[in-house]
């Protein structure tokens, strides 16, 4: 086999030099995280010593002077130097004093160590008649005049801290006087708060703990001296401390702190768990190593897409020659589209314009009847007022001239409204439209060939309708299409009932409908009816373009037609016209609810 050559080997190195880089420094962090939380685990314990130190001074302190007040006593001398006598006074005197410090007991020793008198003398677990010559503060107190001792009480079962005061000279001592301070308020303030403080005594042994798991335990191995002098001071009485495990041996996961306290010899104690400055550590090394490791990739990614974009580049210049040239072709090919459409709307309007012209075309006769006989009653009038002038009747003339004029003024009125009607008009933009009044113009083109058909027309036009959107002209061309038909068809089948045209509101609209008695839609032709060219009429009656270019100029504004068969015989046609939604006020209609036009 070839070794492997190329990229592929160098795409390796730098891989194995970027994972090592990044264990490098996870390391690094790791370390400099776990040095620094050490330092702050140090702190924060060193401060709790500091605190536990004067909790602990000011707990002693504050009873330090009462074994000595004690001693000054008339009361408490009396005692001592007549034991034989009544103890009521002095027992009472050291009650009260206790209730007054806030002691725990207060007891006097005889200078052999036996209690005379004590502030619980006569209760349970007394300590009058106790021998104490064994406890070392008795011993201490009467060498040095002073002592401090903590111990189990032999009496009670009950830890506490014992200060002791001798009374008389040295030479001649009368007895000492103790005060015994309980501590146990310290150890329930540090286990509330679940913390690992304790006291430890000269021997290391641990007598006040906030973690009930470390009180009695040696802090390291007894030797046999230290245990025989524990037991012969009997300071832990009642506790197997030299048989305990020692307590810094089994402290592991924490990190301890001490300091001693003077006078006693004392060792304050305080430990914090290890775990989370080594999670917080590892967490930094994690972080930091990701951190890496993104940067790295932001890296390679930032290459991989400097490379990705020069590629990208190429192909885009290569696309945009491609769309360049696509873009020609399709230039042309919208250009030849518009022009097509330019073409089919032209076409699309002669044919709507020559939808009109049939119209007119089916009407031309009556309309030359129309206007022929205007023209000769006309042409007779002039005469007339000719032959009324030449004779000197001169009002008679003027009657002949004014009944002319109203002739003229009768076919002006015609041929405009046929003019208005076959003008050829484009689709622009809707727009309010008053169908009521395009209804009364289409009855005014229509009122000839109705009269030549003998059909007459009844509107109904309820006032105040609002406008429909759409386009005058057209929508008179729909009426005058739909109207046309149902007359002609009515015409046809002989029916003398008038044609009903109504216009009514509806949901969103208007609605026109139009009734005939005509002979109805064939129902094997109704499919076919809006067809382009598609008639029923002779040869040469229709170009079957009308209800094919109504169906179209409704489509255009939103509106629907629809043919229904009529009870009895006949057509219902009904057209719905969507409002002009823009419309400020709604047009007004004319003011006459019904018309009859014929």
């Amino acid at each position: 086999m070839r070794a492997m050559t190329g990229p592929r080997p160098r795409h390796l190195l730098r891989l194995a030099a970027l994972v090592a880089a990044m264990a490098a420094l996870a390391l690094l962090v790791l370390d400099g995280a776990r040095q620094a939380g050490m330092a702050r685990l140090d702190d924060m314990l060193q401060n709790r010593l500091t605190l536990t130190r004067h909790a602990v001074t000011a707990q002693i302190e504050r009873y330090r002077y009462l074994p000595a007040l004690i001693g000054q006593d008339a009361r408490i001398l009396s005692l001592l130097d007549r034991p034989g006598d009544d103890r009521s006074a002095a027992n009472a005197y050291l009650r009260a004093t206790r209730a007054l410090s806030g002691v725990d007991q207060i007891y006097v020793l005889d200078p052999q160590g036996r209690a005379l008198a004590a502030s619980n003398a006569g209760e349970p677990g007394s300590f009058v008649g106790q021998d104490y010559a064994f406890r070392p503060y008795f011993r201490q107190a009467l060498a040095r005049g002073a002592a401090r001792y903590y111990a189990v009480g032999v009496t009670t079962g009950i830890p506490g801290y014992f200060l002791a005061s001798r009374i008389g000279p040295a030479e001649a001592p009368l007895g000492v006087a103790v005060a015994k301070v309980d501590m146990s308020g310290l150890q329930a303030t540090w286990a509330s708060a679940d913390q690992s403080v304790a006291l430890a005594d000269a021997a290391g042994v641990v007598f006040l703990a906030g973690q009930p798991d470390w009180l009695f335990r040696p802090l390291d191995p007894l030797d046999d001296a230290t245990a025989r002098q524990l037991a012969r001071e009997q300071r832990y009485a009642g506790q197997a401390v030299p048989a305990a495990a020692p307590l810094r041996a089994a402290l592991t996961g924490l990190r301890l702190a001490e300091v001693p306290l003077e006078p006693d010899g004392w060792r304050i104690l305080a430990a914090e768990p290890l775990a989370p400055v080594e999670r917080q550590a590892q967490l930094l090394a994690l972080l930091a190593g990701l951190s890496g490791l993104l940067v790295s990739a932001l890296a390679v990614g930032w290459r991989q897409r400097r490379q990705l974009i020069r590629v990208r580049l190429n192909q885009n210049a290569e696309l945009e020659r491609r769309v360049a040239e696509r873009t020609e072709a399709l230039a042309h090919e919208i250009d030849q589209r518009r022009r097509a459409q330019d073409e089919l709307r032209e076409a699309h309007e002669s044919l709507v314009h020559a939808a009109k012209l049939a119209v007119l075309g089916r009407m031309s006769t009556t309309i030359v009847h129309e206007v022929s006989q205007p023209l000769s009653a006309l042409d007779s009038t002039l005469a007339a007022a000719e032959l009324h002038l030449g004779a000197g009747r001169e009002a008679r003339a003027v009657a002949s001239l004014a009944a002319a004029r109203a002739l003229l003024m009768r076919m002006q009125k015609m041929v405009r409204n046929l003019k208005s009607f076959g003008a050829r008009q484009r689709a622009d933009p809707p727009e309010p439209v008053d169908m009521a009044r395009v209804l009364t113009a289409g009855a005014e083109v229509l009122a000839p060939r109705l009269r030549d058909l003998g059909q007459r027309l009844a509107l109904t036009l309820p006032p105040d309708l609002p406008p429909v959107s759409g386009q005058a002209v057209r929508l008179e061309q729909v009426a005058v299409n739909l109207i046309l038909n149902a007359a002609e068809a009515a015409a046809g089948a002989g029916a003398r009932a008038p044609v009903r045209v109504t216009l009514e509101p509806a949901p969103g609209g208007l609605r026109l409908t139009i009734l005939d008695r005509g002979a109805g839609i064939d129902p094997a032709l109704q499919d076919r009816i809006e067809e382009p060219f598609f008639t029923t009429r002779v040869t040469g009656e229709g170009l079957g373009l009308g209800l094919s270019i109504t169906r179209g100029i409704l489509d255009q504004i939103g509106g629907t037609l629809a043919f229904h068969p009529r009870p009895g015989g006949g057509t219902v046609t009904v057209v719905d016209l969507p409002l002009y939604r823009d419309a400020a006020h709604p047009a007004a209609a004319p003011g006459a609810a019904d018309r009859l036009a014929g």
